[in-house]
């Protein structure tokens, strides 16, 4: 998407400046001197496609390309010509980089007094200072959003690992039971004394997996309710029937074969599930939505479907949204994909990763 933006701002400028230097009163006396000013129009556009990658070496060929039009037609300005790129280098660069660079290509605008007198250097100081003031606003509003998306998903982390280490718990406390039950029936009973270890093998291996997801996570000091139990597969039902309450109509595909996942996976998938229909409700205006989660080849796949004509992705950090279900998927190795359909609705569709221990 960006490079469109790019390649359209580039094309915008570049046919501004072509009409800047060819009409009469800026136009070169000779034909040679028009293909060169059209020529340094085109690599000063041309600047702003690769200026991403490399601010500081853009702007310096936009500005040495805007010397060259300077000589050409002195009438010109530097309003068009470097205001531009340097907003690029203000939106790209902290201060520290972005104000040396504004006064360098203040430095030479005195020059203007011989030319146009106060009125051409006015012009020209102001035309760099707005073009870096953009560029600093643009960088400032990018830096708070990127620093409330970091608050956002540390929260959710947070929220996650709580949820998992009462999974994780639940695992622990079935290996102590079958444990002590083990030694009690371990000369009596050796067969049941086998079950009960191969018990406490599986919860083994079932913590250690959730564990894993949990080291992904940042944990936070206050624990979850250990009253409540954590949702599982098995509720999507209930949670069906609580959205239809709400107005919202849901059809669910959930074959059998999801049963006894990992509970952080089936807690993970239970939460997307929810989260995305809670939007569709909320921020969706859906009246309908198809809920399919399936278990395949070692991937459970999860996926949500609305008709809304409204895209259900709120940007707020109390409202979690998309953010919050991608994280979900990404702790525990697996995807998520959110977006409008091309014949209307959203889709939220999420690949997760498992091992199954029965």
């Amino acid at each position: 998407m960006l490079p469109l933006i790019d390649g359209g701002i580039a094309a915008v400028l570049f046919a501004l400046l072509l009409v800047a230097v060819t009409a009469g009163g800026q136009r070169p006396d000779s034909p040679t001197g028009v293909a060169l000013a059209v020529a340094l129009c085109a690599v000063q556009a041309g600047c702003l496609l690769w200026i991403r990658r490399h601010p500081i070496p853009a702007l310096a060929v936009a500005a040495l390309a805007g010397v060259g039009l300077e000589a050409l037609c002195p009438q010109l300005g530097w309003l068009g010509q470097v205001a531009v790129p340097l907003s690029y280098v203000a939106r790209l660069r902290p201060p520290r980089v972005s104000l040396p660079a504004l006064g360098v290509l203040l430095a030479p605008t005195p020059w203007k007094l011989v030319h146009g007198g106060w009125r051409d250097l006015l012009l020209a100081v102001a035309g760099l200072g707005l073009g870096w003031a953009l560029g600093e606003v643009q960088r400032g509003r990018a830096e708070r959003w990127q620093a409330h998306r970091a608050r956002a998903i540390g929260r959710e982390r947070e929220r996650i690992s709580r949820e998992l280490h009462d999974v994780v718990a639940h695992h622990v406390a079935v290996i102590a039971v079958q444990a002590a039950a083990a030694e009690d029936v371990l000369d009596e009973r050796p067969d049941q004394a086998r079950a009960a270890l191969g018990s406490i093998q599986d919860a083994a291996r079932s913590a250690l997996t959730e564990l894993r997801a949990i080291l992904h996570a940042l944990t936070a000091d206050a624990g979850p309710d250990p009253a409540v139990p954590q949702p599982r597969l098995t509720q999507l039902d209930a949670l069906a029937d609580a959205v239809r309450a709400a107005g919202l109509e849901v059809t669910m595909d959930r074959p059998g074969g999801t049963v006894g996942l990992p509970g952080g996976v089936e807690l993970s998938a239970y939460r997307i599930v929810q989260e995305a229909l809670t939007n569709a409700v909320k921020h969706g205006h859906a009246t309908r939505a198809e809920v399919s989660v399936r278990y395949d080849d070692g991937v459970l796949r999860v996926e949500v479907v609305n008709d809304g004509p409204v895209a259900p992705a709120p940007r707020t950090a109390e409202g979690h949204g998309i953010l919050g279900m991608r994280e979900r998927a990404r702790l525990l190795g697996g995807t998520l994909d959110a977006g409008p359909l091309a014949a209307g609705g959203f889709r939220v569709s999420a690949q997760i990763p498992v091992r199954v221990t029965r």
